[in-house]
């Protein structure tokens, strides 16, 4: 089981405990729910507190993934 979290103007959105084996399975799981589609593929991903670019990326047991959306500054 991976946790995955999600922060800035996501964190309305529940922590959760997903199992998943790359950050592509983790993506599919997480469309399926609507309200996150839209930020899914704006958002970046860190795992294990390491911003993570590629999909393909191995997720193993323990892994804390945190999705970070862009956020307006000034």
């Amino acid at each position: 089981m991976i946790s995955v979290e999600f922060l800035g103007p996501m964190s309305h959105f529940p922590a959760r405990e997903v199992e998943a084996s790359t950050l592509q399975e983790l993506k599919d799981i997480l469309s399926k729910d609507e309200s996150l589609q839209s930020w899914l593929d704006i958002s970046a991903v860190a795992v294990n507190d390491e911003i993570i670019k590629e999909l393909s990326y191995p997720l193993h047991n323990g892994d804390k993934v945190l999705l970070l959306p862009p956020v307006c500054g000034g």
